[in-house]
């Protein structure tokens, strides 16, 4: 069913100024806005419903008003794929944002690579733009450079044996298999390997056989939805003490309020600036584009803003910029200006593209954050 779309377009007719209907730029979108996911795609859905509306206050793009197609899969890859092929076929979309998950993600990719439709994802894996594809594009960071920016913090805290518990979901088995990989290049040797499954509803065990291997300085947790704050909760119970650190699958307030405040304290992860929006200084180029959308967003739907509405911004803003750059709404128009996307600050960081990096952002995007007294603590 469709989630949403914008109010009809003016026409030059209707204001007396002409005889020709105003053109329209037609935009898709396909995120997970209820469901298991809805964490990640109701703000995400809020988000380019809003920043449209906004365009469109404003006159929209080159003249041109947005129509959006906006549609709910509620985290299942094949609704996703039916609503991809929908906005290619019936909606006659020139670009796509979505995927709230990776999973989502791999289906409306294979959608858009087929029609040769610029697409937009919102989901963590790096298998999404590793290796690059032509019409395929991302705004979060992939969870390859999570797990480097968490071992270069392990580091500076002398921290070289750890346990790790992942979940078993697309991005938990990524993350875990990418910090794998990068381990031995940060010298961090993992003594213990668990997992658990996306339903399960206790971790004790897992995390019992972490604290009774020998050696162990730390927990890291590779997931994202309720699994982290169960497993944040059990570390708590049993009296673990070893730093626990969690994915940017779990950057957000919702994930504080679900793991409990107590049981949250010290929790170290990577992060965006949206987070730490109150606390940054003046001269940091995002501040202002990170500010400005937080009073929107928490003064429109009267509730926090969240780092995955963030990637939906940075989205929106990528394709409505590539649309004003290439000056035209031909599909391989937008694709081309996408892949020259250069210095452009959003939410999420500064993306710079090309025909090898469809992601565009390096690890001075990310901040290494610790959870204190409810709330976030940049410590970079």
């Amino acid at each position: 069913m469709k989630f949403a779309t914008t109010t009809a377009l003016a026409t030059l007719v209707a204001l007396g100024l002409g005889t020709a209907a105003q053109a329209e730029i037609r935009l898709g979108a396909s995120l997970s806005a209820t469901g298991p996911a809805a964490f990640l795609g109701d703000p995400e859905a809020k988000t380019v419903q809003m920043m449209v509306d906004e365009v469109n206050a404003k006159g929209g793009i080159n003249g041109e008003k947005i129509k959006l197609f906006l549609y709910d899969d509620g985290g299942d890859p094949n609704k996703a794929r039916t609503f991809a092929t929908r906005l290619v076929e019936d909606d006659g979309v020139v670009a796509i944002i979505g995927g709230s998950t990776t999973g989502t993600t791999m289906s409306i990719m294979s959608v858009a690579e087929d029609e040769g439709i610029p697409f937009v994802s919102l989901g963590g894996a790096i298998k999404i733009i590793d290796p690059v594809q032509k019409y395929t594009f991302k705004t979060p960071h992939t969870d390859r450079m999570a797990c480097e920016k968490i071992f270069t913090d392990m580091q500076k805290q002398g921290i070289s044996k750890i346990g790790m518990i992942s979940g078993t979901d697309g991005f938990g088995a990524s993350m875990q298999a990418q910090c794998k990989d990068v381990a031995g290049k940060y010298d961090i040797e993992i003594l213990a390997d668990e997992t658990y499954g996306p339903q399960d509803a206790d971790m004790t065990p897992q995390l019992t056989k972490i604290k009774d291997t020998a050696g162990v300085q730390a927990i890291l947790n590779p997931g994202f939805g309720q699994g982290p704050a169960i497993v944040a909760r059990n570390v708590s119970q049993l009296g673990i003490t070893v730093p626990l650190y969690e994915s940017h699958g779990v950057a957000s307030d919702g994930f504080i309020k679900l793991a409990g405040e107590k049981a949250a304290e010290g929790i170290r992860l990577p992060g965006t600036a949206l987070l730490i929006a109150d606390i940054l200084k003046d001269g940091d180029p995002q501040k202002p584009g990170v500010t400005a959308y937080k009073a929107d967003y928490e003064g429109k739907f009267d509730q926090k803003v969240s780092t995955f509405g963030g990637y939906a911004h940075d989205a929106f803003l990528l394709v409505t910029d590539a649309i004003k750059r290439a000056g035209s709404t031909d599909p391989d128009d937008i694709r081309n200006a996408l892949e020259s996307t250069k210095g452009l600050v959003g939410v999420t960081g500064t993306y710079t593209m090309s025909p090898t990096d469809h992601l565009g952002l390096d690890l001075s995007a990310f901040r290494m954050l610790e959870i204190t007294a409810g709330g976030w603590k940049d410590i970079d």
